[in-house]
């Protein structure tokens, strides 16, 4: 049973998706947040696996309670859902430690299959915003050198096999379990035991967290 944690200052969203996720045999809701801040304190209290996050609400808002629970070490995972189809909403809320991002117009499905996908530590991007945000994430990046180790030797790589480096490369890329199987030549199943491997020695609490490393040890570079 996947539990679930809506956070939104409209009573009529938060009704509608408990509506929606309880009408699943998989899922229940332990909670509703107004705000920010309630989302922070629930969220610590009752553990859930999944916050349903919005953007934009009064007091603190749903990126500054992304980051508080992320920071917190919990198991929780945060999928952003709200109004605005926003690159620097997205940018913000991935970085701040969310595993998902959409928009409030997907499908209920997209919706369900979302909640499933970051309760088992995949990711989920909006497909509109997958490639936008990747090509927006690259100009956050310092563009001047610094004193810091070379990408090659970023602790965060030191143990990483060659083959689990390959592997994170092309996840930066955008490849899907599926493709990295196929031209790889690898089995799904292999492929998705490196994958876990590389989130475990990298610290990375998701597939979008590994695609922000690869980007930042450089193993991907802007097109």
């Amino acid at each position: 049973m996947t539990t679930v944690l809506i956070a939104d200052d409209q009573p009529l969203q938060r009704f509608g998706s408990r509506m929606l996720l309880e009408s699943q045999d998989d899922m229940t809701v332990v909670g509703e947040a107004a705000n920010g801040s309630e989302a922070v304190r629930m969220a610590s209290e009752l553990h859930p696996d999944v916050v349903l996050m919005d953007i934009r609400m009064p007091g603190l808002d749903g990126i500054e309670a992304t980051r508080r629970i992320a920071a917190a070490g919990d198991r929780t995972r945060i999928l952003i859902v709200t109004t605005f189809d926003l690159d620097e909403y997205a940018y913000a809320g991935l970085r701040a430690g969310a595993s998902g991002f959409l928009v409030k117009d997907a499908q209920p499905e997209e919706l369900l299959a979302g909640i499933r996908a970051v309760a088992t530590g995949d990711a989920v991007v909006a497909p509109s915003l997958t490639r936008r945000l990747l090509d927006a994430y690259v100009h956050h990046l310092p563009t001047e050198p610094t004193s810091e180790a070379p990408p090659h030797k970023d602790p965060r790589l030191a143990s990483l096999t060659d083959r689990e480096r390959e592997i994170l490369t092309v996840i930066g890329k955008g490849w899907t379990n599926t493709e990295i199987a196929t031209r790889l030549h690898l089995a799904e199943s292999t492929v998705k035991t490196h994958v876990g491997r590389i989130l475990a020695k990298t610290g990375s609490r998701d597939r979008i967290q590994a695609v922000i490393l690869a980007y930042d040890t450089k193993l991907v570079q802007a097109s």
